[in-house]
């Protein structure tokens, strides 16, 4: 069976379980009908995926995986803020009218800084560090930047990640402030399995551990019967990943460049309610 599905179920047992619900405190969050949307959530959740042993999709339901790597590579890659540059419409309600969601994820990523070997955006100072010095401890990437939340139409939700080396593995924590775990989980998991696999292809080493940690780990009042039901389905084995070889650099994948191969899923669970 699939790891990642034996640690989606615990954390979603443990958040079910024994996780803190606000019902009755104020929140942000509401429904379309405008009732507030309440939650049960875990805080400090962290999961290890080790890519060695498997790449880490779901098989209790599918996970879009070219769709989550082309959302990943609209923010690392292209490092657009424009939903027009975006194959899905998933970020579409909060752009404006020019598609624009503005000054965040893509521009941050392309924002250029002044780094020790010159000036360069914090992709490219990532890519180089793993490149020249690889056993540095400061190769990171942090998009929320304070000076621009007020002109972001959503401050970033994975915000943060660290790449460190351990003999010929690439590791990588990705940090989460906040993740709607029905809605989001896996989708994130696999899009930075996908780049840890990416950066290693391109910088000369293998991909070792993914290290999601998740600040607040919640499941929305609606989503609890849906979850109730998803945890109990069969699990099956991981699909097997590959990436195209001849890709060398960072900048020329697609995400047709990423080759899934026997994935055995229970069906979709589809209109998810999603709280804004």
């Amino acid at each position: 069976m699939s790891k990642a599905d034996v640690l989606f179920v615990n954390m979603c047992n443990g958040i079910i379980n024994n996780g803190f619900s606000s019902e009755g405190q104020k929140v942000r969050a509401k429904w379309e009908d405008g009732t507030p949307a309440h939650t049960i959530k875990n805080f400090g959740v962290v999961n290890r995926y080790d890519l060695q042993e498997e790449f880490p999709a779901l098989t209790l339901r599918p996970t879009y995986i070219k769709s989550a790597v082309d959302e990943m590579l609209w923010i690392w890659q292209r490092k657009s803020n424009n939903v027009k540059d975006l194959a899905s419409t998933i970020w579409d309600e909060w752009a404006d009218e020019n598609g624009s969601i503005g000054k965040a994820y893509g521009y941050q990523m392309a924002k250029k800084y002044k780094f020790s070997q010159g000036e360069m955006d914090q992709v490219d100072n990532v890519i180089w560090q793993l490149k020249n010095q690889p056993y540095s401890r400061r190769i990171l990437t942090n998009i929320y930047n304070f000076d621009d939340l007020t002109e972001m139409n959503l401050e970033p939700c994975a915000y943060s990640v660290t790449f460190n080396v351990t003999g010929d593995r690439l590791n990588a924590i990705l940090n989460q402030r906040s993740q709607d775990i029905l809605a989001a989980n896996n989708w994130n998991v696999v899009q930075y399995a996908v780049l840890v696999h990416m950066l290693s292809q391109v910088t000369g080493f293998k991909p070792g551990e993914l290290v999601h940690v998740i600040a607040d780990a919640h499941i929305y009042d609606r989503h609890v019967p849906i979850v109730k039901e998803l945890i109990t389905r069969p699990q099956y084995d991981a699909p097997k990943f590959r990436l195209n070889p001849n890709v060398k650099d960072f900048y020329d994948f697609t995400k047709d460049d990423v080759i899934i191969e026997d994935y055995k899923k229970n069906p979709q669970i589809t209109n998810i309610p999603i709280a804004i």
